[in-house]
């Protein structure tokens, strides 16, 4: 789509201060997806010239920039696979559209943030004159289309720490329709030091993480995320309605719960 709003695209570093009307610009394809007469002028984080996956004895640093087919072909845990084939995109999409535009929208299905929070990722936030903060994925998203960006700010990078990474994971997602936007998307881990982590994206409106130090019974986990996510929480749009997306969620909890068990 034409924004014909837009009088200047600049690169990100050359524009000077931020001012009303400014967006940052990576892959677009959410930005150029429906008008946005708000906008005047586009920064495009491409310029900044950062490697796209960066792999350390700690971790794996993925940049904002880098593209869902980059972190897909990268050959990480399975996991990688499964969240980045959970988007609704075609695969010329998967080559423009970037991990942190994905997190940035913060659609409830996006499955970037579902990865990255179920991975203890934790976001670092910059502006053009280095000013810097880290904020954990879990806390980025913050509701529907909003998270904790101030004025400015750009997402940098997303970090995932190398414990997270070599855990064992179990991954459960549907929707309405074969290849409908994900109505639920939960996934679990089982760390080296037997630790349990549930995370529930997807069907609330931010990402939902519980963490056990043992894989609790069945019974306690279904607790646990009824307790953990009130009613208030769960997403009602035209992809499904609440009590619904809670039913799936507790049925993909359970079988997550059970395959990392050993139960199957």
């Amino acid at each position: 789509m034409d924004l014909n709003t837009i009088d200047e695209v600049t690169g990100a570093a050359e524009a000077g201060a931020w001012r009303p009307g400014d967006a940052w610009l990576a892959g677009g394809t959410y930005l150029f997806s429906e008008p946005q007469p708000h906008l005047s002028r586009l920064r495009d984080l491409t310029t900044l010239g950062w490697p796209s996956l960066t792999a350390t004895p700690d971790g794996l640093e993925i940049a904002a920039t880098c593209t869902i087919a980059e972190l897909d072909a990268f050959g990480g845990p399975p996991l990688f696979h499964q969240c980045c084939d959970a988007f609704l995109a075609s695969f010329k999409i998967q080559h423009v559209a970037t991990v942190g535009g994905n997190l940035c929208t913060a659609l409830p299905a996006g499955p970037m943030t579902s990865l990255t929070a179920a991975l203890d990722g934790w976001c670092s936030l910059e502006t053009i004159d280095r000013g810097r903060r880290r904020v954990a994925v879990t806390d980025f998203v913050t509701g529907e289309c909003t998270t904790d960006l101030r004025p400015g700010e750009y997402l940098r990078s997303i970090f995932l720490p190398a414990p997270a990474l070599a855990g064992r994971t179990a991954f459960r997602q549907g929707s309405l329709h074969p290849l409908g936007r994900s109505a639920a998307l939960v996934i679990g881990r089982v760390d080296a030091d037997g630790t349990f982590v549930l995370t529930v994206t997807a069907s609330t409106r931010r990402p939902v993480q519980l963490r056990f130090p043992r894989v609790p019974d069945a019974a306690g986990l279904r607790s646990a995320v009824t307790g953990a996510i009130p009613d208030g929480l769960w997403v009602d749009d035209v992809h499904g309605l609440p009590a619904w997306r809670r039913h799936l969620t507790e049925i993909f909890a359970a079988e997550v719960r059970d395959e990392l068990a050993g139960g199957r």
